[in-house]
């Protein structure tokens, strides 16, 4: 059943109605057969991103001066959410897309929120954020990638990994480093995707999330114009973390989704299933796993709505984001897990969502930082 919701202004509720008109027309008649194809040749969802851009859904948290619909986070995520428990690669990249245009929005200069947002910001476009490599995942400030001045442009070399929509974007939102001044030498510039030098490796073969397309970036003396290079040289490391604040907030927010649609499924099954004359949700022991995994996809959403509500109030919330990425996607993995359970041998067959779901589920607690990291992060906060 649909998550119960209390929206701060009605202008929120009918996005939320909005998207669950969207996700019931056009997501969830199209996943099963999308994920599929995507999981033995490349697949990827470019008309509903294009949908759910019409529809102004990409552009949610963004200023309204720049193409935005200046909506609270609050409600953003909550729209994540809802795209999630229809199809989570897709609720990964209305994510990453976000984060994508983040570092324009709040560090960009207003010639360059001019020229950049518009397009970014209309659905007209899809972005990829290039900050991982190979040998730099949670140690952004050893990244080797390097973006070298050279008159009015910078020259990139190096190469990104794990990069979802690699091969698909319109543009590349990347973080290089611009001096040997370790995390204060790293620097942010914006990358088209026609740009001469640009190259693709071959998808990833993952575990889930096949239609969100994964692949490393090539960057082979990629020109770029300075004018594209987004907050001050040696900024890039405050700009990324900054905006992974705010990306963490959106997996929280999609693996909650993903959560709430293992449990609708389970508890659905439960319903129907009957054993030794009665439905199996009827046993102790069914409804105590079953009400478990509610309190698990309730505190998740608990947690992101408070750390969304402290971004809303323009106060910190890097900590509160670390504890909602976390708990939500730890929840993830055992509701899930729980769902395949409930389900017995139905959840090990590819009839059921249930076994993508917890696929699904693994990814969300290694992105966006793994969620070691996240008890770092937590860690420090509190000794502080």
């Amino acid at each position: 059943m649909p998550a119960t919701r209390l929206m701060p202004t009605e202008e929120g509720q009918d996005l939320v109605d909005l998207t669950r008109e969207l996700c019931a027309k056009e997501l969830r008649p199209k996943v099963d057969d999308a994920e599929c194809a995507a999981a033995t040749g490349e697949s990827f969802p470019t008309e509903t991103f294009r949908t759910l851009g019409a529809a102004g859904l990409l552009s949610l948290p963004h200023p309204e001066e720049h193409g935005g619909h200046g909506q609270p986070y609050e409600v953003y995520l909550q729209v994540v959410e809802e795209v999630a428990t229809a199809w989570m690669s897709v609720a990964v990249g209305v994510s990453v897309h976000s984060l994508t245009a983040f570092p324009v929005t709040t560090f960009g200069t207003p010639d360059q929120q001019a020229a950049l947002l518009p397009a970014m910001l209309s659905g007209d476009q899809l972005g990829a954020y290039c900050l991982s490599e190979p040998l730099a995942g949670s140690d952004i400030a050893s990244m080797t990638t390097r973006a070298t001045r050279d008159g009015d442009d910078y020259v990139i070399r190096g190469r990104k990994a794990w990069i979802s929509h690699a091969g698909h974007a319109d543009y590349y939102t990347t973080f290089a480093r611009t001096s040997d001044d370790g995390g204060k030498g790293l620097s942010c510039l914006v990358v088209p995707a026609d740009a001469e030098g640009l190259s693709f490796g071959a998808p990833e073969r993952k575990m889930g999330l096949h239609c969100d397309t994964v692949r490393e970036v090539m960057f082979d003396d990629v020109r770029v114009p300075a004018d594209r290079r987004i907050g001050e040289e040696g900024r890039g490391m405050a700009i990324a973390l900054t905006a992974l604040d705010a990306g963490r907030l959106g997996i929280a927010a999609a693996a909650t989704g993903l959560a709430q649609a293992a449990l609708d499924l389970a508890a659905g099954y439960a319903g129907e299933r009957r054993q030794f004359g009665r439905a199996i949700g009827e046993f102790q022991g069914l409804a105590f796993l079953l009400a478990d995994m509610e309190a698990a996809v309730t505190s998740a959403r608990a947690t992101y709505l408070h750390a969304a509500r402290l971004k809303d109030a323009g106060r910190p919330f890097g900590k509160e984001a670390a504890v909602a990425k976390l708990v939500a996607t730890d929840a993830a993995m055992r509701v899930t897990t729980d769902a395949v359970q409930v389900l017995g041998g139905a959840g090990y067959t590819q009839d059921f969502p249930a076994e993508r779901y917890l696929r699904e589920a693994k990814v969300t607690q290694i992105f966006e930082g793994t969620n070691q990291i996240q008890r770092l992060v937590i860690g420090r906060h509190v000794l502080r």
